[in-house]
């Protein structure tokens, strides 16, 4: 299949039915008054499609691999989508003015839309606590965000694990940028966010070791208030121990004043830890985006690596981490091995997968907020520390030298062993529970879908198995190819296709969540008016997987032919590693049309989806 570009679409139907009884028929009455028009439902669904109207690519082979479109925004102001090229350390700001409502020709290969440059300091004077003023040399971009004319970029410094700054800008009518300030934060700013308000900028610093993790910085969460559209001078941090809480009434302040305390508790709840002997909670504890309350006054943040989400009171600057649980493979179907090339699900007992959401976001129902993950996955894994085996690493005597239980060793037997469930990889963190070196459970990297969360972090609904088994009734053995080659079911063995990217956005009286796979390309879209009742709605997939191309975005150059990589046609390919998504109503949208806007941090391509509902 040349092009994948597919739409599903459900609908309900309601059908009445009546029982008729033997009996002589009455005399005939008199017609009845015509009813009035009944009401649309809530239960009612609608048909729903995206189309390409318009596509801007970075590069061809000189950028890909590099990063090159990661995160994009929307300024309403300049009509233009902003997309952090990390491969030229710039932001592509690309004009929408006249993107037009009808289908590009090939949305594969279209490359309508052209950007200008949007440069910024790598270096920059920040405020100190006393009044000093210190010097930062700054590395890669990582995220932005707009809130009405303000543009913030939160940047590494040049070495990651020290502290980095969120520099924001003015922006005029054009997307040109006047420098405000610049603002120090904690280590590896990796997300940056608006409140709804406009009134505080929060940043979720993710804080990861370097590679032989002889430095390990704290995670922690930087607000920098915002008073007049000018950000403060100075942040406020939210660290990761001393400001971390516990709700229930169970437990007393001196419960957990202490970091061993606040680790038994985690712990005793769920929370996955990982990492040398002596790593603090605020090491292990890694922020990774963040998204808001309605009304400002709670932001949730994922915690990837610890399987969980941490919900923060903006109005005491506390945080509670509500470990996420996990995901029963028995109860759901799992394509968990490479080696047969082919989409094959089966249930696994005593498998279990840990959520890890990466992108998070929120909407509100019935005047309550709930929280949308986009379950990934992520695991750690350095030179100097890892927790990452495949399950056939665990029963070698020349690796972990450890068992699985009788039943998890019949089907590991029974399924190819090696090639099948030994493929799969787990966590070393969990799964031998009493220390026996016997596994009881194995427990792999994300869940291959995306979850509703109630503001207790309570879960709602969870899309099962749907994006491997309808990725699959599509792209046949497509399905789960990885974005730096086309070849199929090779992601099956760790995390399938990667949902990494998802959003929320209204269109009429409807709610929809957009989610894109990292790995395999694909776009999911779900109804989820009622968190309570969802259902999925449309599939779509901007991709050739029949060009051939590979590259490797380990190396320094992605594409070197020295290291047998070949990416001469990768601008044929299509779209390759969306890494963020943003909904734009038709309100704002320059063509009148919702909009989705999606970066691909592979293809460094970013694209623009029109929604149209029927």
């Amino acid at each position: 299949m040349s092009i994948a570009k597919t739409i599903i679409a459900f609908s309900i139907v309601s059908a009445l039915s009546a029982c008729q009884f033997d009996g002589d028929d009455g005399t005939q009455g008199d017609v009845g008054i015509t009813g009035s028009q009944g009401i649309q439902g809530e239960n009612s669904k609608q048909n729903v499609r995206v189309e390409v109207v318009g596509r801007f690519s970075a590069g061809g082979s000189d950028i890909a691999g590099k990063s090159a479109a990661e995160i994009v925004q929307f300024h309403q102001a300049s009509h233009s989508a902003f997309a952090v090229n990390s491969a030229k350390n710039q932001i592509e700001v690309i004009n929408l003015s006249n993107l037009p409502t009808t289908e590009v020709g090939n949305p594969i290969i279209d490359t309508s839309l052209s950007s200008t440059a949007f440069t910024f300091f790598d270096e920059v004077d920040v405020a100190l606590n006393n009044n000093q003023v210190e010097t930062l040399i700054l590395g890669a971009a990582n995220s932005i965000a707009i809130f009405e004319n303000t543009l913030a970029i939160a940047i590494e410094a040049s070495d990651k694990t020290q502290n980095g700054a969120v520099l924001f800008y003015q922006l005029d009518n054009q997307g040109v940028g006047t420098f405000i300030k610049a603002v120090k934060v904690g280590a590896l700013p990796d997300m940056v966010t608006f409140s709804p308000d406009g009134k505080k900028v929060l940043i979720a610093n993710e804080g990861e070791p370097n590679s032989d993790y002889s430095v390990d910085p704290e995670g922690s969460i930087s607000i920098i208030d915002f008073t007049n559209a000018i950000p403060a001078d100075l942040s406020t941090t939210i660290n990761l121990s001393t400001d971390i809480t516990f709700s229930s009434d169970l437990l007393n302040s001196d419960d957990f004043d202490t970091d061993a305390k606040r680790i038994g508790l985690l712990k005793a709840a769920g929370l996955k830890l990982a990492g040398p002997v002596g790593t603090t909670l605020a090491q292990s504890l890694e922020p990774e985006y963040i998204t808001l309350s309605k009304d400002s006054k709670t932001a949730f943040v994922s915690l990837q690596e610890n399987n969980a989400i941490g919900v923060i009171n903006l109005e005491n600057n506390t945080i509670e981490i509500k470990p996420l649980g996990f995901k029963n493979w028995n109860n759901f179907q799992i394509d968990f091995t490479n080696k047969d090339e082919i989409a094959s699900f089966q249930n696994v007992n005593s498998l279990y997968g840990m959520y890890q959401p990466d992108s998070i976001s929120s909407f509100q129902w019935q005047g309550a907020t709930f929280v949308l993950t986009a379950n990934e996955g992520d695991s750690r894994d350095y030179d100097g520390y890892s927790e990452e085996v495949r399950v056939k690493d665990i029963i070698d005597p020349d690796k972990i030298n450890k068992a699985l239980s009788t039943e998890l060793q019949a089907f590991y037997d029974a399924s190819g062993g090696k090639n099948g469930l030994g493929r799969l990889k787990v966590t070393t963190a969990l799964g031998d529970a009493d220390n026996d070196g016997i596994y009881e459970a194995l427990y792999t990297y994300g869940a291959r879908s995306f979850s509703i969360w109630d503001q207790n972090i309570n879960l709602v609904f969870d899309s099962g198995d749907d994006f491997g088994k309808i990725s699959a009734s599509v792209l046949g053995n497509n399905f789960n190819s990885t974005h730096t080659k086309n070849k199929g079911d090779n992601r099956s063995d760790d995390k399938g296709g990667e949902p990494e990217a998802i959003t929320v956005g209204t269109i009429g009286d409807r709610t929809y969540s957009f989610i894109a796979s990292e790995r395999s390309g694909d776009l999911f879209i779900y109804d989820i008016s009622n968190p309570f009742n969802v259902s999925f709605s449309a599939y779509y997939n901007n991709r050739d997987f029949t060009v051939d191309y590979e590259l490797d975005d380990d190396l320094d150059n992605p594409c070197d032919e020295n290291e047998g990589m070949n990416c001469s046609m990768i601008e044929s390919a299509g779209d390759l590693g969306p890494e963020s998504i943003k909904f734009v109503s038709g309100e704002q949208s320059p063509n009148g049309m919702p909009l989705l806007i999606i970066g691909n941090e592979v293809s460094g391509s970013v694209t623009i989806y029109q929604v149209i509902v029927e």
